[in-house]
Order: structure tokens, then C-alpha cells, then sequence
């Protein structure tokens, strides 16, 4: 994205993570949020070609252990994080991509257990800055996927 161009998103959206095998994840939009984060278990680091990675699965789906995705990506970084709740949690980053609105864009996102969040993303500040203003009276701008998909993640 260019620096004009902004993009109107609404407080939840649909995205993708293009190539990593998972179409439709919903995700909250949070602007009150620093960095990003996804639902994220089974986290094991390896060496690979002199370098650390992260293995770990996500659940896409919420309330629902269907269509367990593995990933493996490069570590950038172990953080602190303060979460929602005030609690301070050492965390692993990686970069990767997420399809928002239609536009793909590299995210800095936290791995960490989000069983009891609503969403099993969270898009935060870092993400919305590369374009995004979000409309927090609004929901899903950027399309929703078939109704059977939609049904699939409400476990019906």
C-alpha cells in the first residue's frame, strides 16, 4: 500500500494467511492493541539453515479444534507482552503474512494461547498503520466467505 491510500476496515474482519494454509480466520481490530497476535499451541523452536524457527498449530476456527494448521516460520524475536488483562508474558514473534480488506501485508505477530479470547486473532496498532482506519461502529467490510464456511465456524 502506498502512503495515500487508506483503507476503511470495520472492528472485526475476515483474513487470510495467504500460503500458510489458512483461508479464513476471523480476526478483532484493535486499535488499543500494540502488536498482533494469534491463537498459537504445541510451540517448539529448531535450527534451520543457521537460524531459529518456530513450529507451532492454530485453531482457525473459534470454539472449535477443527482443520488444525501446522506453521513453521522464522523467529524474530521473544518479547514481553502485557496482556488485556495487565499480565506480563514472554512471547514468541514472527512475521507473517495476513490478508486484510484483499491487501496482504507482514505482520509482527505474538504466538500465544488464546483459548478463552473471542477471536483467535488479534490485528493490533503495528498492522493498522501500514493503511487501515478502522470503523468501530462497523463489521466485515471487507467480505465475508460463503455461508457454509461462516456456519462451519460457528461449529454448525
Amino acid at each position: 500500500m502506498t502512503d495515500h491510500q487508506t483503507i476503511v476496515a470495520g472492528w472485526r474482519e475476515w483474513v487470510s494467511l495467504p500460503g500458510l494454509g489458512v483461508p479464513w480466520l476471523k480476526a478483532k481490530l484493535d486499535t488499543g492493541a500494540r502488536s498482533s497476535a494469534i491463537h498459537a499451541f504445541h510451540l517448539s523452536e529448531f535450527e534451520r539453515e543457521d537460524a531459529t524457527w518456530v513450529r507451532f498449530a492454530v485453531h482457525p476456527w473459534q470454539k472449535s479444534a477443527d482443520d488444525e494448521t501446522w506453521m513453521e516460520l522464522p523467529l524474530l524475536d521473544r518479547r514481553l507482552v502485557r496482556s488485556s488483562s495487565g499480565h506480563v508474558q514472554r512471547r514468541h514473534v514472527v512475521v507473517m503474512p495476513v490478508s486484510i480488506m484483499k491487501v496482504t501485508v507482514d505482520a509482527e505477530v505474538t504466538l500465544s494461547r488464546r483459548d478463552e479470547m473471542g477471536f483467535r486473532m488479534l490485528l493490533g496498532r503495528e498492522v493498522l498503520r501500514q493503511g487501515y482506519l478502522v470503523d468501530p461502529s462497523r463489521s466485515y467490510l471487507g467480505g465475508r466467505p460463503k455461508r457454509s464456511v461462516r456456519r462451519k465456524n460457528r461449529g454448525r
